[in-house]
């Protein structure tokens, strides 16, 4: 067992999963990130370097990948919405990428040492053209971990930038882990192409199929640029062309959604209640839940560990059958719920919201459910 926080915990996930370079500048909570990675990499396992700002820290991790490093970048609300531009850059060069969202209060500066969950819709849409990512959230440090290691290798298989949600008291508060009890798949390593001269660095065989990749300033010239292009990097204005690439960039995420959907479902066929949580919140909703059915109500609980795509499938299993409320806790101004409004039409669904920078409590949750549920 180990006393740590969820930022040690995201820094052993990417470990764990290879990574061997960091680029990242300091913000709150997310700064012991960086930190921990300079003592990780003191060995020469990895390249770390404190840039002299947040798109510098995600273009340096782009190139990096670019170049076949698995890179990390860690960033809260405001870096993130600096790193948005260049994370559209990573989607159309197809860039393996994982980006952590230590999350607080926003907007803006926001509350740099308060907690928050604000950044949910605002990841899953951070770049034009609304092109999927995904986007995952953590609800303590053992998922931070895991996600994290999954981050990668997502991020490898599909050959995207991923997100990884977590917030500052997930990022801050120490816990008693195992990691080592913690089951991870097998490392998804790069599908690298021949070097010969028939490679087209952008080329797949159906539009949902992942481009072989050859790294940048080796014997083959490989073309990285943001603006549209056909298989072979080149700037086109082919309108067949056109729509394969961008049609490509939505269906290898799409056409995977199962692979990228992790839960947990914890389904009682006769509860008429389900409490859907996800990030910082969850913990509150599962003591929730466990003094509920220590007194004989019958709850569902559903916890997503992915945000985007959502889940659809899961959600809907979950809400099936004799569900008519579903009850969502979250620390924002209801983000999340309002995108289920959008999925769910069988139940209704009541938000529980905080945005002062505290914490949802357990009985909040169990005075919601014992509210009458708003016609």
């Amino acid at each position: 067992m180990e006393f740590i926080t969820g930022n040690q915990a995201v820094v052993r996930g990417a470990l764990k999963a290879g990574c061997n370079y960091v680029a990242g500048y300091p913000i709150t909570p997310a700064s012991s990130i960086l930190n921990e990675c300079v003592t990780a990499f003191d060995n020469g396992a990895g390249t770390i370097i404190q840039t002299e700002d947040e798109i510098a820290a995600i273009g340096q991790c782009i190139a990096a990948s670019m170049a076949g490093a698995k890179p990390l970048t860690a960033t809260s609300g405001p870096g993130l919405c600096l790193y948005s531009e260049n994370i559209g850059f990573a989607q159309m060069v197809e860039a393996p990428l994982v980006i952590v969202d230590c999350q607080r209060m926003g907007p803006a500066t926001g509350g740099a040492t308060a907690t928050g969950d604000g950044d949910v819709i605002f990841a899953g849409n951070v770049t034009p053209g609304g092109y999927p990512l995904p986007v995952f959230a953590a609800t303590d440090a053992v998922s931070a971990y895991k996600l994290t290691y999954l981050s990668f290798n997502i991020a490898e298989r599909l050959r995207t930038p991923v997100i990884l949600l977590t917030s500052r008291d997930i990022a801050l508060t120490r816990q008693s882990v195992d990691l080592d009890a913690v089951q991870l798949p097998p490392v998804i390593k790069r599908q690298w192409a021949d070097p010969d001269a028939s490679f087209s660095p952008y080329e797949y065989d159906s539009i949902e199929n992942v481009p072989d990749f050859l790294p940048i300033g080796g014997p083959v010239p490989v073309r990285c640029t943001g603006s549209i292009h056909g298989p072979d990097g080149l700037l086109t204005n082919d309108r067949h062309a056109i729509d394969r690439k961008l049609a490509h960039l939505s269906a290898k995420i799409m056409d995977h959604r199962h692979e990228l959907t992790h839960v947990d479902a914890d389904r009682d066929p006769q509860a008429d209640t389900l409490i859907l949580s996800y990030g910082v919140a969850d913990g509150a909703a599962r003591d929730a839940v466990d003094e509920l059915r220590s007194q004989g109500h019958r709850i569902t609980h559903l916890t997503l560990y992915t945000l985007w795509p959502m889940p659809e499938q899961a959600i809907r299993n979950a809400a099936s059958v004799n569900v008519t409320r579903i009850i969502v806790p979250e620390l924002n101004i209801g983000l999340y719920a309002e995108q289920l409004r959008r999925v769910i039409h069988t139940a209704d669904i009541q938000s529980i919201t905080r945005i002062d920078g505290g914490l949802i409590r357990p009985e909040q949750i169990i005075e919601a459910y014992t509210m009458a549920p708003c016609q």
